[in-house]
């Protein structure tokens, strides 16, 4: 069981995609740069994705890409159905012939876990990754804040202290 760089980079190019589509159509050169997907491969993921009816392409200037439901009606599972990554723990692809044209022993404990991890991945919304993401962005956004604090000369660091404490 696996899953392969394309449902990864799926997931991962959505995730950009929301994360800076709130002001319209997002560029797939911007995902291939900052998330380092090649641009092409991004471009056959997002054909795969449009015809699935989770993104909206843009043309012309301005254009790119935008994510066709609210955040909370799209799921992983739907981002990596839509580009046919098969999550399958089974030998046999569901069909029950892991030996010898026979079902295996172990052949509903592997089921199993597929249905599991299916569950999982359909529970996952791309706006409980944005928030976690945000969440994430705004602690490291204060640390920095306090990191910097700590590095201002003594005779500055007052009227700094009181403008860090004003944002926090």
């Amino acid at each position: 069981m696996r899953l392969t760089t394309k449902g990864r980079f799926a997931v991962t190019a959505m995730m950009d995609l929301a994360l800076r589509g709130q002001d319209g159509p997002v560029a797939l050169a911007g995902v291939s740069e900052r998330q380092k997907i090649s641009l092409s491969y991004l471009e056959q993921l997002f054909g795969k994705l449009r015809r699935d009816k989770l993104v909206d392409s843009v043309r012309g200037p301005g254009g790119g890409y935008c994510i066709a439901r609210p955040l909370d009606r799209v799921t992983v599972a739907d981002i990596i159905r839509a580009v046919d990554e098969p999550l399958d723990a089974t030998q046999c692809g569901g069909r029950e012939n892991c030996l010898d044209d026979q079902r295996c022993m172990t052949h509903d404990l592997w089921s199993s876990l597929n249905t599991r991890m299916y569950d999982y991945l359909a529970s996952v919304t791309l706006a409980s990754l944005v928030a976690r993401q945000r969440e994430k962005e705004a602690k490291s956004g204060l640390q920095t804040v306090l990191e910097d604090r700590r590095s201002i000369p003594r005779s500055r660091s007052r009227n700094v202290r009181d403008k860090v404490a004003a944002v926090i």
